[in-house]
């Protein structure tokens, strides 16, 4: 036999407005709080900054990142921006010119010290030499500063007109 509810239908509306608004209470709970809102005045810089900013050491920019998966992000928004008239607007064409996968390493106050390709387009060796030329010049890249150095990789799509996008940062692939 079936046992019949004993819930009135008020009484279970009351019990599911509990759960619901617990709920929604805990989840609350877990956001982070929000930063204080910045003055004005310091959101408006007095001139627009493009690329790095040079320093004694290195960058004056520095980088946040704990992993270099995170500080990957980091150097691809430095590459870009750098190269902003070099990168493929949209969705890459399904067939690339060229693949690479470069390991790049950063020592403590943003400069290349060491350059390894995991998978070299070896079919084009002119773009292995362009994209090592564009990682050097890049220097000096934000510093690590919570990693002391850092080797990061990251993977270029080159496409046959000489412009590129970075795996980290890319728009996709038709």
């Amino acid at each position: 036999m079936r046992q019949k509810n004993t819930l009135n239908p008020p009484r279970r509306l009351w019990l599911l407005a509990l759960a619901s608004s617990g709920g929604a209470a805990m989840l609350n709970a877990c956001k982070a709080p929000l930063p204080a809102a910045a003055p004005a005045a310091a959101l408006e810089p007095s001139s627009p900054v493009i690329g790095p900013i040079p320093a004694a050491e290195g960058s004056a920019r520095s980088s946040p990142a704990t992993t270099p998966r995170a500080y990957r992000a980091d150097g691809a928004s430095h590459l870009y921006g750098l190269n902003a008239e070099r990168i493929y607007k949209g969705k890459m064409p399904p067939l690339l010119y060229a693949v690479g996968v470069l390991n790049v390493e950063i020592d403590r106050v943003g400069r290349v010290t060491r350059l390894d390709w995991m998978r070299a387009p070896s079919h084009a060796p002119e773009v292995v030499a362009e994209i090592e030329r564009t990682v050097r010049s890049a220097a000096p890249f934000p510093a690590p500063a919570r990693m002391g150095k850092v080797v990061y990789t990251d993977t270029w799509l080159w496409h046959k007109s000489g412009k590129f996008q970075l795996d980290t940062l890319t728009e996709g692939q038709n």
